[in-house]
């Protein structure tokens, strides 16, 4: 493979538009950008997350999800490419099942902290589920298959597990809500 990018700046977006996988041009703002800048967010989250220590099953975990998330967002910049598939979105269920398996139920509310990696990983979920949103907000305006939307739906879901998972690994635990604390 060639030099992908030879140049970094073209001067071309100075407009407020840029271009899109498939040669084509759109407005920054557009709901299309708003979309895969958001799963781009996402992936930067993933990749502080993974700055921190953690298990070793869930870095490799989060690293192929890094690369998934680059093909998703490769998959909303290009209208009518399929780069996420029904087997991805079956792996992050399977990987779900694996981690939440070992965890006790649920009592309260869990608050966004538990150590540096939890909170790392609590601030993805929440960039991811924003992914979900404006990738919904897409399909309503132009074509979007399905398997997007309900890979980021999964992915948010996954987090959270993960996130529970590495507050006990960091030894720090789970922060949960206090709902009667006023009393």
């Amino acid at each position: 493979m060639g030099n992908r990018l030879s140049k970094i700046y073209t001067r071309t977006g100075d407009d407020g538009s840029t271009g899109l996988g498939d040669g084509s041009r759109t407005g920054k703002d557009s709901a299309r950008v708003e979309a895969y800048g958001t799963v781009d967010e996402a992936n930067s989250c993933l990749g502080l997350l993974l700055a921190t220590s953690m298990p070793d099953d869930v870095r490799e975990l989060l690293v192929r999800i890094q690369h998934q998330l680059f093909d998703l967002g490769g998959e909303l910049c290009i209208p009518g490419h399929a780069a996420i598939f029904d087997a991805d979105i079956e792996a992050l269920e399977t990987a779900l099942d694996r981690f939440n398996d070992d965890l006790p139920p649920l009592q309260e509310f869990i608050l966004p902290g538990g150590g540096e990696a939890a909170a790392r990983c609590h601030i993805a979920r929440t960039v991811v589920r924003r992914a979900e949103r404006v990738a919904v907000t897409l399909s309503r305006l132009e074509e979007v298959r399905p398997q997007p939307v309900r890979y980021l739906n999964r992915l948010s879901d996954l987090l959270f597990v993960l996130a529970r998972v590495l507050a006990r690994a960091d030894g720090h635990g789970e922060v949960l809500w206090k709902h009667e604390r006023r009393k």
